[in-house]
């Protein structure tokens, strides 16, 4: 696939992030909600924040203390018997998992899309029960004069996906909880499809599935039934252990063209894409047979958690998709391809759609 990445990626690293909470550092800026907003490129950054360590011995966890409506620290000495401490990310207790930085949505803004101011203060930051462990992965969708924003909001009860609306980017309204644990990876369409709202999800698998793409539907964004299973993983390819919705849907003449992202055996991610029926988005006209794209820079195979490229928005203008995507799960970058090339790696796969 003949993409174009920008030269000077990433376009925003940590270090260009100043911490919003004391005694903390910015370990992660990536996986943007993307929109155009007047003459700007807005990115709703998640920004990723852990206490800095005094102790090696000890490791720190980070969480939304309801109780007293401020930040707190639960302090764990590594080699604890029951406690796994092997995952930079996150801490596996006997009464489940911890994470080791807390994440929030913080909005960056740009004229030309490659170079970004960044708001000095969060636009969402944990303050419910949902949000304890910190908020994750936006997706924003534009429905005539409002935007959407679902989220995941990860707590002690699961990983649940919230929404949250705005008319101006200045004022963010929480709408709730509008996908149970523990579904993920939510992109809703920017436009009602006969009448009814629809959205992809990545609900959690059991031991009888692996992780794939469902879509449902709603009459009001808020309320989601409808459930149906849309695409799967691959064995032997390169999403053949749990694939999710990236971007929201772009509309064309030939159907919704949706990219997502995929993972193999060896938490190698990358990004394909599919084509869906325009009217009946539950069927799967094609699939990319090959990665759209894959790992191959160094800024894309080392990081925080390395072999990894994840967007959650891009900007279909003049014939080619801007992809603006997280690296490694620690900057934010830049890249652009011709639409014509993302349809010509796509194969035929009807039959393979829900029904």
């Amino acid at each position: 696939m003949n993409i174009y990445r920008y030269p000077g990626n990433p376009i925003i690293e940590p270090k260009d992030i100043p911490p919003y909470l004391e005694d903390y550092e910015v370990i992660g800026v990536f996986n943007a909600g993307v929109m155009r907003y007047g003459d700007e490129i807005l990115l709703l950054l998640r920004i990723a924040e852990r206490p800095v360590h005094h102790d090696p011995k000890y490791s720190l966890s980070p969480f939304y203390d309801m109780a007293n409506g401020k930040m707190g620290v639960v302090r764990l000495e590594k080699g604890m018997p029951g406690y796994d401490f092997s995952d930079a990310r996150g801490i596996g207790t006997p009464d489940g998992s911890l994470l080791t930085s807390i994440s929030y949505l913080r909005i960056a803004r740009s004229k030309d899309g490659i170079h970004f101011k960044i708001d000095d203060r969060p636009a969402l930051f944990p303050e419910n029960r949902y949000e304890i462990y910190g908020i994750e992965d936006c997706r924003i969708t534009q429905i005539d004069d409002t935007y959407y924003i679902n989220y995941s909001a990860v707590s002690n009860l699961g990983i649940t996906t919230c929404l949250a609306s705005t008319k101006d980017f200045a004022y963010m309204q929480r709408e709730g909880v509008i996908f149970q644990p523990d579904s993920k990876n939510i992109a809703i369409f920017p436009q009602k499809i006969n009448g009814k709202y629809y959205a992809l999800h990545r609900p959690s698998s059991s031991s009888f599935g692996k992780p794939s793409m469902w879509i449902a539907e709603s009459p009001d964004l808020l309320c989601w039934g409808n459930h149906r299973y849309l695409m799967g993983c691959r064995d032997g390819c390169w999403d053949e252990t749990r694939i999710g919705a990236s971007c929201v849907p772009i509309k064309l003449e030939q159907g919704w063209l949706e990219l997502y992202h995929g993972a193999d055996r060896n938490n190698r991610y990358c990004l394909g894409a599919a084509l869906l029926d325009i009217d009946q988005p539950w069927r799967v006209i094609a699939r990319s047979t090959l990665p759209l794209m894959e790992p191959e820079t160094a800024y894309e195979k080392d990081g925080f958690f390395g072999n990894v490229i994840f967007s959650c928005g891009a900007l279909y203008e003049q014939g080619k998709v801007r992809i603006y995507y997280g690296a490694a799960d620690t900057s934010m970058c830049y890249a652009e391809v011709d639409m014509a090339e993302i349809m010509r790696g796509m194969k035929e796969c009807e039959g393979l759609s829900g029904k």
